[in-house]
């Protein structure tokens, strides 16, 4: 590795601009895997001063595209930069960047949803959930396509403290449609609060740094992107499995122009329905007429830990799932009726 003086003046030596690489190589974003390149070299190192100081840092950028990105990433005194990137198309583009940065920049051509990320840094790097974070960042201008599975994705990861997460707290800096920005950083009480709310704040501290408006982008897409900043916490505010977790709030926001006890009791099977919400409800001392937007994550907690002793209970509990039991009460139904047509009836 560089001694920390060359890393602190490297510079990328002039190159052609991100428009002339896309003309080089013949690019174009694809529709149906909803890519929008960003082509502003201001705007790319806006988002890099914002994710933090990078001098020395392993960085993992994920869907670098043409290099937008990549460029401010080099340019920021980074130790390594890894790339992954599914588009075999780009993978030309970025190697040209690599040859420009002897040693900084690692491309792989691969899937970010299924890259495993903990064996690629140093262990060296690795640091105590309680220490400070890492010297490791996730920076990434996302495909809308797979931004919402990826992050749902890495906060299990920040739940179990595995993938990118087994360096410890590692920091993230990434794209999203402004309106989900919004709903991952919404309030309690906000037209915005939804089921990403509840699952990015209950693991990590979460902020919407940037908006840049969707001109920046080729092609210019219909909304306008927001930059969001995670730093995962050091106790979880529930500290429940992230799969409960994950059940209890996707149940409660199903309905979520309803009260809360509407889509809570999806958690329970119809026979016991009222019984077991009300019992949930009551313990958990969270008041049935709240909708599901003013639930706050205390409240969850509260919910989340009920549930859980319930579940604990009624070893059946969990594996409930009312859209399974609507298919066989609409196959019960049908098959009466198939009797009944056939007795003539």
């Amino acid at each position: 590795m560089a001694a920390s003086g060359t890393l602190s003046t490297f510079r990328l030596p002039p190159l052609p601009t991100i428009r002339e690489i896309i003309k080089l190589f013949r690019l174009h974003a694809a529709k149906q895997l909803s890519q929008n390149f960003l082509l502003d070299l201001r705007l790319t190192d806006k988002i890099v001063r914002k994710a933090g100081n990078l001098t020395n840092a392993y960085v993992y950028e994920v869907g670098p595209g043409p290099g937008g990105i990549t460029r401010s990433i080099l340019n920021a005194n980074v130790a390594e930069l890894l790339v992954v990137e599914k588009d075999s198309r780009f993978i030309p583009g970025l190697q040209m960047l690599s040859d420009a940065a002897p040693g900084k920049l690692r491309i792989v051509h691969g899937d970010v949803l299924t890259f495993k990320i903990e064996r690629a840094f140093p262990e060296i790097l690795k640091r105590p959930w309680e220490d400070d974070p890492p010297n490791v960042h996730i920076i990434g201008n996302l495909p809308f396509s797979v931004s919402t599975p990826l992050i749902i994705k890495w906060l299990e990861n920040v739940s179990c403290r595995d993938g990118p997460f087994v360096y410890g707290r590692t920091r993230m800096t990434l794209t999203f449609q402004k309106e989900v920005a919004e709903r991952l950083t919404a309030n309690t009480g906000s037209k915005q609060r939804s089921r990403l709310s509840i699952m990015a704040q209950y693991l990590c501290n979460v902020q919407h740094i940037l908006t840049i408006p969707g001109q920046a982008f080729v092609p210019k897409p219909e909304v306008d992107v927001g930059v969001v900043h995670f730093t995962p916490l050091v106790r979880p505010r529930i500290e429940q499995p992230f799969k409960l977790v994950e059940k209890v709030v996707q149940n409660t926001f199903q309905f979520r122009r309803k009260y809360c006890y509407r889509g809570l009791g999806m958690l329970f099977p119809q026979i016991h329905r009222v019984e077991s919400t009300g019992k949930l409800l009551e313990l958990a001392d969270v008041d049935p007429t709240l909708r599901p937007s003013q639930l706050s994550v205390s409240h969850f907690k509260s919910l989340c830990d009920v549930y859980r002793k319930m579940c604990d209970e009624d070893p059946h509990l969990f594996a409930y799932n009312f859209r399974e039991e609507l298919k066989q009460n609409k196959s019960k139904n049908q098959e009466k009726e198939d009797d009944k047509e056939r007795n003539g009836l």
